[in-house]
């Protein structure tokens, strides 16, 4: 059958709940292609300490900057998500005590009702509102079936020791502590559902320290549920936006309890691993920069000339690139524009055509001999939200010599290289705003 066909031959138990017009079709070994998803009882925080307990993703602070973050704040959901900041300074982030730090401190929140359960399964309607952008996800279980049979798709490789990592912290923990980051083509049945849905009193409202504003409705009506678990139905495909190593996780987490459960059914709650779903339209994807050590023993004038072999170069002011296929560079004080002229680059290739595989192989690989940007330790990646000023004094300090801005990669892109079952080079793409921690945990017993 076309690999995008509503049915597919699939081997895994069928879904508990189809519209009747849609089951009417199906014989009894096809069944619905589409996006299920699962209600559960969360533990979450309660409403008075929510921000306490609300941190920054696990992936984007160092063990020292958790270790002061949460010094002075026992609430902290670092100390379950970073749990090496309670047990002394140099302690290998990997080490098994870790994990069972971890374990720990979860109970403890739990156990002094820090975290509470949630009395009946619900979904999530999660709002972010940082400057003019606001984005408006849903909590829910998603299927680690679907993401086994590619419904699920997936943009990035991912590392052995990070997933191994994600893994065990899920498995000690018996929870899902940090959701991934999923998208779909948007929907507008589902986003009036939402409007709807949200127009009554959040259970969370708060401000961050960083100035982005969290906001979080508990959807416990039955109906309400299953009309958004009907609508999802129709959804023939989510994409992973960020959590790769989180969602790789979750499969190899139910392999290992699917094993280790004669009684296994595929509804148990390991089938599932917590998500956030945003509509297309709502993801704001910033630049993702490149920063590099030195210039492979080329002067000033000898590396804008190989520069020139490929991109047309330009002085300018300081400023983000306008448009994909335009990069600025910052080197020895001076901005210039650079342009990536046609034919230097596969035009339908969903993924040598991204600004960030231009860039790789047009310059970083031949010019600087950065051949894997993965390995190599003389490039680094700076994320947009920190601007074109954290560019700049990389590069006044010494410790780079050429920087270069990035146009964002752009949802579509996404989308085109996941449909093509394809993956994007390294630090393609910057989400912001990340998703708060310990809002929303879901437990793997039910």
């Amino acid at each position: 059958m076309p690999r995008d066909t509503r049915y597919r031959l699939v081997f895994r138990p069928a879904c508990d709940r189809f519209h009747a017009a849609e089951k009417a079709r199906l014989t009894p070994n096809w069944e619905f292609i589409m996006a299920r998803i699962e209600a559960f009882r969360a533990w979450r925080p309660r409403p008075d300490i929510a921000s306490e307990v609300a941190s920054p993703p696990y992936d984007v602070l160092n063990s020292a900057e958790a270790r002061e973050m949460a010094a002075e704040n026992p609430n902290s959901f670092l100390h379950v998500n970073k749990p090496e900041i309670d047990l002394p300074e140099g302690t290998d982030p990997y080490d098994g005590a870790v994990y069972a730090k971890g374990a720990e401190n979860l109970r403890r929140m739990v156990d002094e009702r820090i975290l509470i359960r949630e009395h009946r399964p619900a979904l999530y309607l999660y709002q972010q509102v940082m400057g003019e952008h606001r984005q408006i996800g849903l909590v829910a279980g998603a299927s680690v079936d679907e993401y086994e049979a590619g419904l699920i798709k997936k943009h990035e490789h991912t590392r052995r020791k990070k997933e191994d990592d994600r893994t065990r912290h899920v498995d000690e923990l018996d929870a899902n502590t940090g959701p991934v980051f999923l998208t779909y083509k948007a929907r507008p049945e589902v986003d009036d559902l939402v409007v709807r849905l949200t127009a009554g009193e959040a259970t969370y409202d708060f401000t961050a320290p960083d100035g982005i504003r969290h906001t979080l409705w508990v959807v416990d009506q039955e109906s309400d549920v299953l009309a958004l678990i009907d609508l999802f139905a129709a959804v023939p495909e989510l994409y992973v936006a960020d959590g790769h190593h989180r969602s790789a996780a979750g499969t190899r987490i139910r392999a290992l309890r699917r094993e280790a459960n004669p009684g296994h059914t595929g509804n148990e709650p390991y089938n599932f691993f917590l998500s956030v779903i945003f509509p297309d339209d709502q993801m704001l994807i910033m630049d993702y920069n490149r920063v590099v050590r030195d210039l492979k023993g080329l002067d000033k004038s000898a590396f804008l000339a190989a520069v020139r072999k490929v991109f047309d170069v330009t002085e300018m002011p300081q400023g983000k690139p306008k448009e994909a296929k335009e990069y600025s560079m910052y080197l020895g004080g001076q901005w210039y524009r650079l342009v990536a002229r046609e034919g230097s680059y596969p035009a339908d290739d969903p993924v040598r055509r991204l600004d960030v595989a231009i860039l790789q192989d047009n310059l970083l690989a031949p010019v600087l001999g950065i051949g894997d940007p993965r390995a190599d330790e003389r490039v680094d990646f700076v994320g947009g939200i920190r601007g074109l000023e954290e560019l700049v004094r990389l590069v006044d300090s010494g410790e780079f010599q050429v920087a270069f801005a990035l146009h964002p990669t752009s949802i579509h892109d996404l989308f085109s290289v996941a449909d093509a079952g394809e993956v994007m080079p390294p630090k393609s793409t910057w989400f912001e705003p990340k998703l708060r921690s310990g809002l929303i945990v879901r437990p793997l017993s039910k």
